[in-house]
């Protein structure tokens, strides 16, 4: 699934894992358009954010028609 950044990057969502120092923490594995791979918190890739005054999600899913 593909999602963009609030600040408009576009990434695709590879899996979610387990962190080896505390299995408890859950990551994102994500790639960005350029090829290179990420990994955040699944805590804060879903989180809600304030841009601009405004709250946002940090990643928001792309639908296929959205592309």
């Amino acid at each position: 699934m593909r999602y963009r950044h609030y600040k408009g990057g576009t990434y695709e969502f590879i899996c979610a894992a387990k962190l080896e120092s505390d299995p408890d923490t859950v990551m994102i594995v994500y790639q960005a358009a350029d090829g290179s791979f990420w990994t955040r918190p699944e805590k804060v890739f879903f989180e809600i954010i304030e841009h601009q005054g405004k709250p946002v999600q940090r990643f928001t899913p792309l639908t296929e028609d959205a592309g």
